[in-house]
């Protein structure tokens, strides 16, 4: 065994560093669902920063260091406070933002989101199917992203109005009619982050014929 180790210490030096750079510095995350289309698609992969906001002890929550505050807009990966899973959305509230929906339309501390250049799409729905979807310009707190809604889908459409506690969030889906999101699962605390997805790595059709979709890779998530 020790022959072994010495001979192969080069490699698992290499080992230990990749494990520390990706448990501890950047990660990356696969989108398995629809739920931040269009700016997400079933099938990509994001590049996950995980010193955006704190630095933490490896495999725990434990923060040795604050970096930098989340702010609106940011779309981050997180450890959801209702059933551990890990999960991607939209920062729309930080600590003591007033958050509330009306009809779909999002309110941060009473201002109205406003909402430009509507496109009608099909989305896709199981088994092949579709669902007509709006995709819109939302315009809020200083921050523009493209969003959709489904009219015929089942979903929470108005919530609140809400104050975001101290150290906690509050996130939304950009596919706002289909997101199991804050409106949901609740407040996000601070030690549940992960880190920032800035970019996308590689992206593949997984809904369809599986092709990797080329035009992704590399693009900036906004």
């Amino acid at each position: 065994m020790s022959r072994w180790l010495k001979s192969n210490r080069a490699f698992l030096a290499f080992l230990l560093c990749f494990g520390f750079f990706r448990l501890a510095i950047a990660d990356w995350n696969p989108i398995p669902s629809g739920s931040m289309r269009p700016t997400l698609l079933e099938g990509d992969v994001v590049l996950v920063n995980r010193l955006a906001y704190d630095f933490k002890l490896p495999l725990s929550d434990i923060s040795v260091a604050h970096i930098a505050n989340p702010k609106h807009g940011d779309v981050v990966v997180f450890t959801s406070p209702k059933d551990g899973m890990r999960l991607i959305k939209r920062l729309v509230g930080v600590p003591g933002d007033v958050i509330e929906m009306q009809r779909d339309v999002l309110f941060i501390n009473g201002s109205p989101a406003q909402y430009t250049l509507p496109e009608v799409v099909a989305e896709p729905t199981a088994h092949d199917a579709t669902t007509p979807g709006i995709r819109v310009t939302e315009q809020i707190a200083e921050q523009q992203r493209t969003v959709q809604f489904l009219p015929h889908a089942v979903a929470m459409r108005d919530f609140g109005p809400v104050t975001v506690p101290p150290d906690h969030y509050f996130f939304l889906g950009d596919n706002r009619d289909n997101s199991a999101d804050s409106r949901y699962i609740g407040f996000v605390p601070r030690d549940h982050l992960i880190g920032r997805a800035h970019h996308i790595l590689v992206s593949a059709n997984i809904k369809g014929n599986w092709l990797p979709r080329i035009e992704r890779i590399g693009e900036r998530i906004q």
